[in-house]
């Protein structure tokens, strides 16, 4: 694709990146056929090639207006594009440049500034989220249906202790903002399932959110600061020996795994974040290259699971097949799902930001992933097992908690 960008945007770093990933962008519409939002709403503009043309103009001088912000507001960020990409264009990271982009030149109506500034402040707090998920689901049986059916349901803090065997592996794990209220069990799974195979975790509360909530809510210096926070809490560890981080968020451990770029022109936190980065690990990643014998007396034959791969699973991290090839050798029977590559609808905040689109996508996932009968649907992802709740009468649980028998009954 050719391109006219001001020169003034290609002396800077972005923009030279913006112009790399425009120009090996062929317009052959493959994008599109993956693309959640397009096929919901038929427009090119909703598409990744309409958004890339949109961006395109943006650095080329036209004026950034609301309808351009709407678009791109609409994306998912689910990358499902760039799986199907025959060109490798780095959409995602595009999106971000024109996102940034649009920040610096268009000023959001008030209600939309307060609102996104509200979700920067409350959700990566844990004790703030805490407290307002225990309200409403205190207020849930008083509210109209429609409302209260965005709220998750109490979930009871298991009673199993977390393991206290201290084995010479150890690893961390990311204990995150808002999955300590929604769904406690998944660490606690976690930990009990690697202590069977001879990993102790380590705990790091303090560590906190992740920085994906303020990253995708165009608040670069908070997911910077956050950033930096999180390595000073981590680095120690890893200095000592521990052998990863482990992350059981899908959405979360990509945030990570992107630290060496989001903080590259820090001279003081460059190589740190690069080094942790590259000792990040999903919790697919970790279970995949270890020995599932001491696993399988977890195991139903009979249970039959549809997995929804988070689209920060397959698309974000390249791990598509890594969770169904270990419920596979462990001997579950897996449902087919249809569209697989297709996003759910949580995508973080989105599901609060544009619920009609969410909403509308959570139906068509949840029928896929029930269509062939299976008994339960897990997944690899807080949001996405969120969200599915909503859309399902069958129980959606973190894959991992299928491998604790200690924790979890099918």
């Amino acid at each position: 694709m050719q391109t006219q960008i001001s020169h003034q945007i290609l002396s800077t770093e972005s923009g030279r990146e913006a112009e790399s990933i425009l120009r090996n962008c062929v317009h052959c519409g493959f994008c599109t056929a993956t693309c959640p939002t397009y096929q919901i709403l038929s427009d090119e503009l909703d598409s990744p090639r309409g958004r890339i043309y949109q961006i395109k103009q943006l650095l080329e001088g036209a004026q950034a207006s609301s309808s351009v912000q709407q678009h791109l507001d609409r994306c998912l960020l689910c990358r499902s594009c760039e799986t199907t990409c025959p060109s490798g264009v780095e959409y995602g990271r595009l999106l971000e440049i024109g996102r940034s982009h649009l920040v610096d030149h268009y000023h959001r109506p008030l209600g939309e500034r307060l609102k996104r500034w509200l979700l920067r402040k409350l959700i990566p707090n844990k004790t703030y989220f805490a407290a307002l998920l225990r309200v409403g689901q205190a207020l849930k049986p008083l509210l109209p249906l429609k409302l209260g059916h965005n709220i998750p349901s109490r979930n009871k803090m298991p009673a199993a202790a977390w393991p206290t065997g201290d084995h010479p592996r150890k690893m961390l794990i990311l204990d995150g903002c808002v999955q300590p209220s929604l769904a406690p069990s998944i660490n606690l799974a976690t930990a009990q399932v690697l202590d069977r195979v001879g990993i102790s975790l380590i705990r790091t509360p303090s560590a906190g959110c992740c920085g994906a909530v303020e990253h995708h809510l165009d608040d670069a210096a908070a997911a910077k600061n956050t950033a930096r926070r999180n390595i000073d809490h981590w680095w120690p560890h890893l200095q000592a020996g521990a052998e990863a981080l482990i992350v059981t968020a899908s959405g979360c451990a990509q945030m990570i795994k992107d630290y060496g770029h989001l903080l590259a022109d820090d001279p003081e936190y460059a190589e740190a974040a690069q080094q942790l980065a590259a000792h990040t690990l999903d919790i697919a990643e970790v279970i995949d290259r270890e020995e599932l014998e001491p696993l399988k007396r977890s195991v139903n034959k009979q249970t039959r699971i549809a997995f929804h791969s988070s689209c920060t699973l397959q698309h974000g991290q390249g791990l598509a097949g890594c969770v169904e090839g270990i419920l596979d050798r462990l001997g579950y029977q897996l449902t087919l799902v249809q569209d697989p590559h297709l996003c759910c609808g949580s995508a973080g905040t989105y599901s609060l930001l544009q619920p009609g689109l969410a909403d509308e996508l959570g139906r068509r996932k949840s029928q896929s992933l029930t269509a062939d009968r299976p008994d339960i649907i897990a997944t690899a992802n807080i949001g996405c097992l969120t969200h599915l709740q909503k859309h399902s009468t069958l129980p959606v649980i973190h894959w991992i908690e299928l491998l604790n028998s200690d924790n979890f009954t099918p």
